[in-house]
């Protein structure tokens, strides 16, 4: 049997990607992409399109979720892959998470406004198509009045800590996101460990929190992982008994460096969450629920 192509972490227009679930969906059967996850922040919309447009292609959709969690004082991502998309409380936990969305776009288009850096929030509105407001949205705008030259120098001129645009998170706890998804069927996955820049005391915590909170796996691979990253994290999935995860973070066609056609395979001393019982289970009742 042929080895299957998995991309578990991919947004669309839902949250703050550039392309529809419709255009990612036949992305990534372009890009040869076999099981593609719709983690869209802090939402669910994306999902019913995505498998509509998958039925006929050959992909197979995993309904997901990228949380954000507030964890000892720092924004961090959690992934639910195989989530039921209409659980209540996971639907009244997005509410909030929403809520606090647009206060804080309201905040940041008033900060950056101080700065002298007129009509952001109507710029990022623009961007989300009148759906959730990101940071990614802001950015967009910035880089379109010419303010920085890509996506990465916003972020590092206006959005982050002690910058003009910076406004800090107040999201779900580690146990809330966690309990979400496990609510709703789901397997919880910590996004993108090597971007916190975390210390390795510090990481330790979150991981060990995150497991016995019943957190399953990392995402060792990932768009914005270096190799030595993808190893590092591989050997931890080893010594703390969890599985790996492998997924682009892609978000549309300006974020090359993510696109799916590039994603490496993961290290082979780790095992990918694809081939654990708990995956099965999932798959399994996903089947059952079809037919």
């Amino acid at each position: 049997m042929a080895t299957r192509n998995y991309d578990l972490h991919a947004h669309t227009t839902a949250s703050d990607g550039s392309m529809s679930p419709t255009q990612l969906v036949e992305h990534a059967q372009r890009c040869g992409v076999d099981v593609l996850a719709v983690t869209d922040h802090d939402t669910t919309q994306g999902i019913d399109e995505a498998q509509r447009a998958a039925a006929g292609l050959g992909v197979e959709i995993v309904p997901g979720i990228e949380l954000s969690v507030t964890w000892d004082t720092q924004t961090i991502h959690i992934l639910g892959l195989y989530i039921d998309p209409h659980t209540t409380s996971l639907q009244l936990g997005l509410e909030e998470l929403q809520k606090f969305r647009h206060w804080r776009a309201e905040e940041i288009a008033r900060r950056l406004d101080k700065a002298g850096i007129a009509g952001a929030y109507d710029g990022a509105l623009h961007f989300s198509n009148g759906k959730i407001i990101s940071r990614t949205h802001f950015a967009r705008f910035l880089v379109e009045r010419g303010y920085a030259r890509d996506l990465r120098q916003v972020f590092t001129r206006y959005l982050v800590n002690h910058k003009p645009g910076y406004v800090p998170g107040k999201w779900a706890s580690l146990s809330q996101a966690l309990g979400w998804i496990q609510d709703a069927g789901g397997l919880a996955v910590v996004a993108h460990p090597a971007r916190y820049r975390f210390t390795a005391t510090r990481l330790q915590r979150l991981v060990n929190e995150f497991r016995e909170l019943g957190g399953v796996a990392l995402e060792v691979v990932s768009g914005s992982h270096s190799e030595q990253d993808a190893a590092h994290f591989a050997k931890m999935t080893q010594t703390m008994h969890l599985y790996a995860s492998r997924g682009s973070d892609y978000h549309g066609p300006e974020q090359s460096y993510a696109d799916p056609r590039r994603l490496a395979l993961l290290p082979a001393n780790c095992t990918p969450i694809w081939h654990s019982d708990l995956w099965q289970v999932c798959v399994e009742h996903v089947t059952t629920q079809v037919s």
